[in-house]
Protein backbone atom coordinates (compact mmCIF):
# COMPACT_ATOMS: atom_id res chain seq x y z
CA UNK A 1 0.00 0.00 0.00
CA UNK A 2 1.30 3.21 -0.99
CA UNK A 3 1.75 5.41 2.14
CA UNK A 4 -0.21 8.93 1.52
CA UNK A 5 2.44 11.35 3.38
CA UNK A 6 5.30 9.87 1.33
CA UNK A 7 2.97 11.06 -2.16
CA UNK A 8 2.27 14.25 -0.71
CA UNK A 9 5.89 14.67 -0.55
CA UNK A 10 6.44 13.24 -3.98
CA UNK A 11 3.50 16.22 -5.24
CA UNK A 12 5.31 18.34 -2.82
CA UNK A 13 8.55 18.46 -5.13
CA UNK A 14 6.56 18.43 -8.44
CA UNK A 15 5.27 21.96 -7.57
CA UNK A 16 8.30 23.30 -5.33
CA UNK A 17 11.10 22.49 -7.76
CA UNK A 18 14.25 21.14 -5.25
CA UNK A 19 14.76 18.85 -2.07
CA UNK A 20 15.33 21.92 -0.17
CA UNK A 21 12.44 23.89 -1.22
CA UNK A 22 10.29 20.89 0.12
CA UNK A 23 12.07 21.09 3.06
CA UNK A 24 12.04 24.85 3.80
CA UNK A 25 8.03 24.48 3.27
CA UNK A 26 7.34 21.32 5.35
CA UNK A 27 10.02 22.46 8.05
CA UNK A 28 12.02 18.76 7.31
CA UNK A 29 15.88 18.53 6.74
CA UNK A 30 16.37 17.82 2.72
CA UNK A 31 17.95 13.95 3.57
CA UNK A 32 15.04 13.54 5.62
CA UNK A 33 13.07 13.87 2.37
CA UNK A 34 15.37 12.38 0.45
CA UNK A 35 15.08 9.46 2.79
CA UNK A 36 11.11 9.14 2.39
CA UNK A 37 11.19 9.70 -0.87
CA UNK A 38 13.97 6.67 -1.42
CA UNK A 39 10.99 4.60 0.92
CA UNK A 40 8.45 5.63 -1.78
CA UNK A 41 10.24 4.38 -4.22
CA UNK A 42 10.47 0.94 -3.13
CA UNK A 43 6.84 1.06 -2.14
CA UNK A 44 6.03 1.86 -5.90
CA UNK A 45 8.75 -0.91 -6.94
CA UNK A 46 9.82 1.59 -10.01
CA UNK A 47 12.15 4.26 -9.79
CA UNK A 48 10.36 8.05 -9.30
CA UNK A 49 13.15 10.63 -9.47
CA UNK A 50 16.42 10.81 -11.91
CA UNK A 51 19.02 13.03 -11.47
CA UNK A 52 19.50 16.29 -13.59
CA UNK A 53 22.36 18.28 -12.93
CA UNK A 54 22.46 19.00 -9.28
CA UNK A 55 19.19 18.40 -8.73
CA UNK A 56 16.35 15.79 -9.63
CA UNK A 57 13.29 15.31 -11.85
CA UNK A 58 10.68 13.23 -11.28
CA UNK A 59 9.93 9.87 -13.75
CA UNK A 60 7.07 9.86 -15.98
CA UNK A 61 6.05 7.07 -13.36
CA UNK A 62 6.68 9.66 -10.48
CA UNK A 63 4.05 11.86 -12.90
CA UNK A 64 1.65 9.64 -12.78
CA UNK A 65 1.81 8.82 -9.25
CA UNK A 66 1.22 12.60 -8.58
CA UNK A 67 -1.37 12.92 -11.25
CA UNK A 68 -3.44 10.16 -8.60
CA UNK A 69 -2.15 11.86 -5.91
CA UNK A 70 -3.52 15.09 -6.95
CA UNK A 71 -7.11 13.34 -7.62
CA UNK A 72 -7.05 12.00 -3.89
CA UNK A 73 -6.09 15.27 -2.07
CA UNK A 74 -9.09 16.98 -4.38
CA UNK A 75 -11.37 14.29 -2.49
CA UNK A 76 -9.73 15.32 0.76
CA UNK A 77 -10.88 18.85 0.01
CA UNK A 78 -14.00 17.96 -0.30
CA UNK A 79 -14.31 16.07 2.75
CA UNK A 80 -13.07 18.68 5.20
CA UNK A 81 -15.56 20.87 3.35
CA UNK A 82 -18.23 19.19 4.17
CA UNK A 83 -16.84 17.98 7.71
CA UNK A 84 -16.50 21.78 8.29
CA UNK A 85 -20.17 22.40 7.05
CA UNK A 86 -20.93 19.97 9.87
CA UNK A 87 -20.14 22.27 12.26
CA UNK A 88 -22.32 25.32 14.02
CA UNK A 89 -19.80 27.85 13.92
CA UNK A 90 -16.73 28.77 11.04
CA UNK A 91 -13.40 27.94 13.02
CA UNK A 92 -9.64 27.26 11.70
CA UNK A 93 -7.29 29.15 9.86
CA UNK A 94 -8.07 30.26 6.33
CA UNK A 95 -4.84 31.64 4.34
CA UNK A 96 -5.35 34.17 1.90
CA UNK A 97 -3.23 35.57 -0.86
CA UNK A 98 -4.01 39.23 -2.84
CA UNK A 99 -2.26 41.51 -5.00
CA UNK A 100 -1.28 45.20 -3.48
CA UNK A 101 -4.49 47.05 -4.94
CA UNK A 102 -6.64 43.86 -3.27
CA UNK A 103 -5.21 44.19 -0.22
CA UNK A 104 -5.09 47.54 0.48
CA UNK A 105 -8.72 48.51 -0.90
CA UNK A 106 -10.79 45.26 -0.31
CA UNK A 107 -9.02 42.65 2.34
CA UNK A 108 -9.51 45.47 5.18
CA UNK A 109 -13.04 45.85 4.69
CA UNK A 110 -13.46 41.82 4.21
CA UNK A 111 -11.78 41.32 7.25
CA UNK A 112 -13.83 42.98 9.44
CA UNK A 113 -16.98 41.08 8.06
CA UNK A 114 -15.37 38.30 8.70
CA UNK A 115 -13.84 39.16 12.00
CA UNK A 116 -17.92 40.26 12.99
CA UNK A 117 -19.70 36.92 11.54
CA UNK A 118 -17.03 34.38 12.75
CA UNK A 119 -14.87 35.26 15.68
CA UNK A 120 -13.23 32.12 15.85
CA UNK A 121 -11.83 32.04 12.42
CA UNK A 122 -8.30 32.86 12.33
CA UNK A 123 -7.70 34.62 8.70
CA UNK A 124 -4.00 34.55 7.56
CA UNK A 125 -3.84 37.78 4.62
CA UNK A 126 -0.28 37.79 2.98
CA UNK A 127 0.34 40.15 -0.55
CA UNK A 128 1.74 38.34 -3.37
CA UNK A 129 1.12 39.15 -7.43
CA UNK A 130 -0.34 36.30 -9.68
CA UNK A 131 2.41 34.89 -11.09
CA UNK A 132 3.57 33.70 -7.30
CA UNK A 133 0.73 33.01 -5.96
CA UNK A 134 -1.15 30.74 -7.72
CA UNK A 135 1.67 28.04 -7.06
CA UNK A 136 1.88 28.53 -3.89
CA UNK A 137 -2.02 27.50 -3.80
CA UNK A 138 -1.20 24.46 -5.35
CA UNK A 139 1.33 23.55 -3.13
CA UNK A 140 -0.99 24.02 -0.13
CA UNK A 141 0.10 27.32 0.96
CA UNK A 142 -2.99 29.17 0.95
CA UNK A 143 -6.32 28.25 0.83
CA UNK A 144 -7.62 31.45 -1.17
CA UNK A 145 -6.23 33.19 -4.10
CA UNK A 146 -7.59 36.75 -5.64
CA UNK A 147 -5.91 37.04 -8.81
CA UNK A 148 -6.44 39.50 -12.43
CA UNK A 149 -6.59 39.17 -15.64
CA UNK A 150 -5.79 42.33 -18.11
CA UNK A 151 -8.36 42.50 -21.43
CA UNK A 152 -6.57 40.70 -24.51
CA UNK A 153 -4.36 38.88 -22.45
CA UNK A 154 -5.85 35.47 -21.13
CA UNK A 155 -3.87 33.90 -18.04
CA UNK A 156 -3.13 30.25 -18.19
CA UNK A 157 -5.38 28.57 -15.41
CA UNK A 158 -3.28 25.70 -13.73
CA UNK A 159 -5.18 21.99 -13.89
CA UNK A 160 -6.31 21.75 -10.14
CA UNK A 161 -7.54 24.89 -9.31
CA UNK A 162 -11.18 26.40 -9.78
CA UNK A 163 -11.94 30.27 -10.46
CA UNK A 164 -15.10 32.90 -9.21
CA UNK A 165 -15.43 35.53 -10.87
CA UNK A 166 -15.02 38.98 -8.11
CA UNK A 167 -15.48 41.77 -10.61
CA UNK A 168 -14.67 43.99 -13.32
CA UNK A 169 -11.64 46.88 -12.32
CA UNK A 170 -12.32 49.91 -14.65
CA UNK A 171 -8.48 51.72 -15.55
CA UNK A 172 -8.18 55.29 -16.21
CA UNK A 173 -5.61 57.31 -17.67
CA UNK A 174 -3.74 59.12 -14.88
CA UNK A 175 -2.61 62.52 -15.93
CA UNK A 176 -0.47 65.46 -13.60
CA UNK A 177 -2.87 68.15 -13.40
CA UNK A 178 -0.61 70.62 -15.07
CA UNK A 179 -0.11 67.85 -18.41
CA UNK A 180 -3.63 67.98 -18.52
CA UNK A 181 -3.94 71.84 -18.56
CA UNK A 182 -1.26 71.99 -21.31
CA UNK A 183 -3.29 69.50 -23.24
CA UNK A 184 -6.59 71.20 -22.99
CA UNK A 185 -8.45 68.10 -22.00
CA UNK A 186 -11.70 68.80 -21.22
CA UNK A 187 -13.09 67.74 -17.52
CA UNK A 188 -14.41 64.31 -17.48
CA UNK A 189 -13.69 63.34 -21.57
CA UNK A 190 -11.17 61.01 -22.80
CA UNK A 191 -8.06 61.86 -24.47
CA UNK A 192 -6.28 60.70 -27.92
CA UNK A 193 -3.53 58.72 -26.34
CA UNK A 194 -1.39 59.68 -29.25
CA UNK A 195 -1.12 63.62 -27.85
CA UNK A 196 0.84 61.22 -24.71
CA UNK A 197 3.23 60.01 -27.35
CA UNK A 198 6.35 62.31 -25.52
CA UNK A 199 5.50 62.25 -22.17
CA UNK A 200 7.09 60.48 -19.99
CA UNK A 201 5.16 57.07 -18.48
CA UNK A 202 5.24 54.97 -15.06
CA UNK A 203 4.26 51.29 -15.89
CA UNK A 204 4.86 47.77 -14.05
CA UNK A 205 8.01 45.81 -15.03
CA UNK A 206 8.51 44.26 -18.07
CA UNK A 207 6.84 40.66 -18.93
CA UNK A 208 4.02 41.12 -16.56
CA UNK A 209 0.27 41.57 -17.92
CA UNK A 210 -0.19 44.89 -16.70
CA UNK A 211 2.93 45.76 -18.72
CA UNK A 212 1.89 43.92 -21.96
CA UNK A 213 -1.64 45.31 -21.75
CA UNK A 214 0.00 48.93 -21.69
CA UNK A 215 2.25 48.68 -23.93
CA UNK A 216 -0.23 46.89 -27.09
CA UNK A 217 -2.63 50.33 -26.16
CA UNK A 218 0.16 52.86 -26.92
CA UNK A 219 1.40 50.69 -29.65
CA UNK A 220 -2.72 50.84 -31.05
CA UNK A 221 -2.57 54.45 -30.84
CA UNK A 222 0.66 54.91 -32.92
CA UNK A 223 3.54 55.38 -30.57
CA UNK A 224 5.79 53.25 -28.38
CA UNK A 225 5.74 54.56 -24.66
CA UNK A 226 8.54 56.44 -22.93
CA UNK A 227 8.61 54.38 -19.84
CA UNK A 228 11.09 56.00 -17.38
CA UNK A 229 9.87 54.39 -14.24
CA UNK A 230 9.03 50.62 -13.53
CA UNK A 231 7.20 49.49 -10.61
CA UNK A 232 5.10 46.79 -9.31
CA UNK A 233 3.77 49.28 -6.75
CA UNK A 234 0.92 51.20 -8.07
CA UNK A 235 1.18 53.62 -5.13
CA UNK A 236 4.44 54.66 -6.46
CA UNK A 237 2.70 54.96 -9.56
CA UNK A 238 -0.20 57.64 -8.40
CA UNK A 239 2.70 59.14 -6.45
CA UNK A 240 5.03 60.13 -9.24
CA UNK A 241 1.69 61.44 -11.33
CA UNK A 242 1.00 63.36 -8.32
CA UNK A 243 4.61 65.09 -8.56
CA UNK A 244 4.40 65.39 -12.32
CA UNK A 245 6.73 62.61 -13.15
CA UNK A 246 4.36 60.54 -15.45
CA UNK A 247 1.42 59.48 -17.09
CA UNK A 248 -0.12 56.35 -15.65
CA UNK A 249 -2.86 53.78 -15.99
CA UNK A 250 -4.45 52.92 -13.04
CA UNK A 251 -7.22 50.80 -11.57
CA UNK A 252 -10.03 52.10 -9.93
CA UNK A 253 -9.03 50.06 -6.90
CA UNK A 254 -6.02 52.05 -6.49
CA UNK A 255 -8.06 55.52 -5.48
CA UNK A 256 -9.08 56.17 -1.97
CA UNK A 257 -10.96 59.55 -1.82
CA UNK A 258 -10.40 62.26 -4.45
CA UNK A 259 -7.04 62.25 -6.19
CA UNK A 260 -5.04 65.67 -5.33
CA UNK A 261 -3.05 67.05 -8.04
CA UNK A 262 -4.11 64.48 -10.92
CA UNK A 263 -6.36 64.36 -13.70
CA UNK A 264 -7.99 60.62 -14.31
CA UNK A 265 -9.84 60.63 -17.13
CA UNK A 266 -11.61 57.16 -19.07
CA UNK A 267 -9.16 55.50 -21.69
CA UNK A 268 -11.11 56.03 -25.37
CA UNK A 269 -11.18 51.62 -25.53
CA UNK A 270 -13.84 49.44 -25.43
CA UNK A 271 -11.80 46.89 -23.27
CA UNK A 272 -10.58 48.82 -20.61
CA UNK A 273 -11.56 46.91 -17.64
CA UNK A 274 -9.00 44.19 -15.77
CA UNK A 275 -11.03 40.88 -14.36
CA UNK A 276 -10.29 39.84 -11.17
CA UNK A 277 -11.03 36.32 -9.71
CA UNK A 278 -10.98 34.58 -6.63
CA UNK A 279 -9.43 31.04 -7.03
CA UNK A 280 -8.73 27.86 -4.79
CA UNK A 281 -7.80 24.70 -4.89
CA UNK A 282 -10.67 22.05 -6.66
CA UNK A 283 -12.32 20.60 -4.27
CA UNK A 284 -11.44 23.52 -1.45
CA UNK A 285 -14.69 25.64 -2.69
CA UNK A 286 -17.36 24.25 -0.95
CA UNK A 287 -15.41 25.23 2.47
CA UNK A 288 -17.54 27.42 4.48
CA UNK A 289 -14.39 29.68 5.62
CA UNK A 290 -13.88 29.75 1.57
CA UNK A 291 -17.29 30.69 1.06
CA UNK A 292 -17.53 33.08 3.74
CA UNK A 293 -14.18 34.61 2.67
CA UNK A 294 -15.30 34.87 -1.01
CA UNK A 295 -19.00 36.97 0.26
CA UNK A 296 -17.02 39.20 2.48
CA UNK A 297 -14.99 39.97 -0.57
CA UNK A 298 -17.69 40.35 -3.22
CA UNK A 299 -19.43 42.79 -0.96
CA UNK A 300 -16.60 45.08 -0.12
CA UNK A 301 -15.90 44.97 -4.12
CA UNK A 302 -19.18 46.18 -4.06
CA UNK A 303 -19.64 48.70 -1.41
CA UNK A 304 -16.72 50.81 -2.39
CA UNK A 305 -17.26 54.36 -3.11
Amino acid sequence: MLDLHRLRLLRELKHRGTLAAVAAALSYSPSSISQQLAVLEREAGVPLLEPVGRRVRLTPQAEILVAHTEAVLERLERAEADLAASLAGITGVLRIAAFQTVTLALVPAALTSLRRAHPRLRVEVAQHESERALPALLARDFDLVVTEEYPGDPVPRPAGVEYEALGEDEIRLALPEELSVSLSVPPRTGVALDELADQPWVMEPAGTAARRWATGLCRDAGFEPDVRFESTDLLLHLRLVERGHAAALLPDLVWSGDPRGITVLPLPVSRRARRIFTATRRGGGAHPAVRACREALSAAFGGRS
